[in-house]
């Protein structure tokens, strides 16, 4: 058991990658509680799934415009700074709302206007917080890591929907409660940042411009063709399978008639499963397995949201978001594991920036996937988009069985094995 144990969280031995975990842990609360909050206003102002979508547009378009450029400042600034300076920049955007909502004056447009300053701080956040993670840990933690990183998120979604669909309920407090809390944790999470250290990128011996720096991180992925697979399944899989959360108000309310605190339930039985999963998977996050479970886990995740939409039954439906949370997170983790462990240190920042464009593209595909709901249901696109996530994933397999991919795969796996060798060797001295 003891040696379980520290196979799976080896990582949170280091101290300073344990400040920064805890410190993530406080932000991804007050991001967990704002979704929930976030999703429920949006659809009592409007009524309509369309607006669900039109908020994750908001948080998407300047993901997209400038999640590249986090990428690059991530490769070329103190990750610390920047971090924490986004990091302030959300919480101010959160009281802001807060205030707007206790004083009477809250309208649409300006969850709008809020998405836009959140997505374009998590156009920085994202890259430099896992670039950091190189920083702080050796290379053959790395992986783990990152998937414990996960774990903070999807612990923080076992409770954080809950906390937030009851006190939405509570009259006193309601969605602007929920948001002044929020704000407080992102504040705490500022203050934790403060104690790491300054994350100062390598010193170059010909410093580039940023634009080159740009393009360099491009050309980079264009030459690895197993990372460009990686980066690929991934936007397959989230920008036309995770916009599911943004629609689980209109599940709550349509289709099993909870309100709030059924969304709060689905929230927190789909967080149950993705912890468990996240778990799971940073006992093998760095293993020749790896390789074999990414599709896999992404195809099972397609087919659970087919089976999201083929019941009407909460109970059901609760069982079922064990399934949608766990496969999610397992294949998020997974990918994300992989990616970062394959990517040498100088274009960690440049490479996880472009990986993550496909939140943005997530963001932005919410929009015409709500469209479509209100016209043919809130099931029936569910099914929908399970059915073009295994697809999708299904046809990127079969154009990635090239020898190029193979030997860069093969490659790959045997430095995952030799860094395993090495932190065994290390260990049991």
């Amino acid at each position: 058991m003891a040696g379980w144990l520290r196979r799976t969280f080896y990582a949170l031995e280091n101290t300073q990658f344990r400040l920064l975990w805890i410190g993530t842990l406080f932000s991804f609360l007050g991001m967990q509680m704002q979704v929930v909050a976030r999703g429920y206003l949006a659809y009592d102002l409007t009524g309509k799934n369309t607006a669900l979508g039109g908020v994750m547009i908001a948080f998407g378009v300047p993901q997209l415009l400038l999640g590249l450029w986090g990428g690059v400042l991530a490769d070329r600034l103190p990750k610390r700074n920047l971090l924490v300076v986004c990091q302030g920049i959300i919480a101010l955007n959160s009281l802001w709302v807060a205030v707007m909502i206790k004083t009477g004056h809250i309208e649409y447009w300006m969850l709008i206007v809020a998405g836009v300053v959140q997505g374009a701080g998590f156009a920085f956040i994202g890259p430099a917080r896992q670039a950091f993670i190189g920083d702080l840990v050796g290379r053959d933690a790395i992986g783990n890591a990152v998937v414990l990183q996960q774990l903070s998120m999807n612990s923080t979604r076992v409770i954080g929907p809950s906390i937030a669909g009851a006190f939405i309920a509570i009259a006193f407090i309601g969605t602007g409660g929920v948001y002044l809390l929020t704000t407080i944790g992102f504040f705490i999470a500022m203050a934790t940042m403060l104690r790491l250290p300054p994350g100062n990128p390598k010193p170059r011996a010909n410093p580039v411009s940023p634009l080159r720096d740009l393009a360099d991180g491009l050309r980079y992925v264009r030459r690895r063709p197993s990372l460009a697979l990686l980066i690929l399944t991934g936007f397959a899989v989230i920008m036309v399978g995770f916009p599911y959360q943004s629609f689980l108000p209109s599940v709550a309310v349509d289709v099993y008639n909870a309100g709030s605190g059924g969304l709060g339930l689905l929230q927190s039985f789909a967080a149950i499963g993705a912890v468990g999963a996240t778990v799971l998977v940073a006992t093998f996050a760095e293993s020749r397995r790896a390789w074999f479970w990414q599709p896999v886990l992404a195809m099972a995740f397609g087919a659970s949201l087919i089976a999201l939409g083929a019941t009407s039954n909460l109970v059901v439906g609760l069982a079922v978001m064990v399934a949608v949370g766990g496969l999610a997170s397992g294949f998020q983790g997974l990918n994300n594991a992989l990616t970062m462990s394959n990517t040498d240190h100088e274009y960690h920042g440049r490479v996880q920036s472009i990986s993550m464009l496909s939140w943005s593209l997530f963001g932005l595909f919410a929009l015409p996937i709500g469209i479509v709901a209100d016209h043919i249901g809130i099931r029936e696109t569910l099914m929908l988009m399970g059915a073009v996530v295994i697809a999708s994933v299904a046809l990127l397999q079969l154009l990635g069985r090239s020898e190029r991919v193979a030997e860069d795969r093969r490659l790959a796996v045997a430095a995952a094995e030799l860094r395993r060798e090495t932190r065994a060797v290390a260990g049991g001295r």
